[in-house]
């Protein structure tokens, strides 16, 4: 790691700290069904939440017009208070977006006047900024779907907001990992490609997580290793809807399925390059980011089992999403090493 590179590292190290926040922040959003409290979106004017009691009526009634309340909240006794604890949850996961945008933009700018970035670091930078404003795109298209006819967001934009929320913070530490190690080393070609694959799977698996939070999947078939008494593979994965496909993107048990399948086929490839990473002389932090990565694949499972199994309790699904966060790093880390 050269020594003029320290800050830059720091700097978007501090990123991606940031961007677990908010993917923290955004899981007990969604866990307290706090989403759709905010109807519209302003840069400046929505910056902090209403400073006044008139203010906050005002704000109220407004979210009154929308969908979640007229076929929710009204018919439970769904007071001010209630509306202030959602709003906070969505207010601070959108503000922590600023303060990401912030962090990022100004310090890159300064970096930039300093001449402290290579041409190289720049570009992956810039492919960074798009990112972000991307993801905050998203964000909205996602809320939109959720304040029209019915008074949830869709499945599909929620799993792709969640998503591109970990890929742009699997990136940005790739970029930061690309100054700590600036030596290469021998490319293993087999490891790499089979955790190059490992990689791919398990953000199939975000992905099916976002699905089954969308649609909340995890309140049903509560039950593991078996869907229910007997039963592998229940026999609603094939009724729900009209086509096999549909069941397996957009049924409840059909998601549920492929969600709680899929984590095998996660684990058996990472316990597959554990092993195979056997047969090579390997540096100290190849076989640490291995050795990590198969706890920490071995700890998602055993939330997951746990999470389905006590019908996804606030804290529990939260403990699961953030595992799915450290279980990313390592895969990220580990693919680098192998890769550079």
């Amino acid at each position: 790691m050269k020594k003029e590179n320290n800050f830059v590292i720091i700097w978007l190290l501090s990123g991606c700290l940031l961007l677990f926040i908010m993917v923290v922040v955004g899981g007990i959003t969604r866990l307290t069904n706090s989403g759709l409290s905010m109807t519209d979106w302003h840069l400046v004017t929505d910056t902090f939440p209403p400073l006044t009691e008139a203010k906050w009526l005002q704000t109220f009634e407004e979210y009154k017009k929308f969908p979640e309340y007229q076929k929710i909240n009204i018919h439970n006794d769904f007071t001010l208070s209630d509306y202030k604890f959602i709003y906070f949850w969505e207010w601070f996961h959108r503000f922590i977006g600023r303060i990401i945008g912030m962090v990022f933009i100004i310090p890159f700018l300064y970096f930039l006047f300093k001449k402290q970035l290579s041409t190289a670091t720049i570009k992956k930078c810039v492919v960074l900024l798009f990112m972000g404003a991307f993801q905050g795109f998203l964000g909205w298209f996602m809320v939109k779907s959720g304040l029209i006819e019915d008074p949830d967001v869709s499945h599909f934009r929620l799993a792709l907001h969640l998503t591109f929320a970990f890929i742009t913070f699997a990136y940005t530490l790739w970029v930061a990992l690309d100054l700590i190690y600036p030596n290469k080393n021998a490319v293993i070609v087999p490891l790499r490609n089979l955790a190059r694959v490992s990689l791919v799977l398990l953000i199939l698996q975000i992905i099916y997580g976002g699905f089954v939070a969308g649609l909340n999947a995890g309140l049903i078939h509560n039950h593991w290793p078996l869907m229910s008494d007997g039963q592998f593979i229940h026999d609603s994965v094939f009724i729900e809807q009209k086509t096999l496909f549909l069941n397996l993107v957009e049924g409840k048990s059909g998601v549920q399925f492929v969600h709680r399948t899929m984590a095998y086929f996660v684990v058996a490839l990472i316990v597959a390059l554990f092993f195979r990473s056997k047969k090579y002389i390997l540096s100290a932090v190849q076989k640490r980011g291995i050795n990590t990565l198969v706890i920490f694949v071995f700890l998602q499972f055993a939330l997951g089992v746990f999470t389905l199994l006590y019908g996804v309790p606030l804290w529990l699904g939260l403990v699961h999403q953030v595992m799915a966060f450290f279980l990313l790093t390592a895969m990220t880390f580990t693919l680098h090493r192998l890769s550079k």
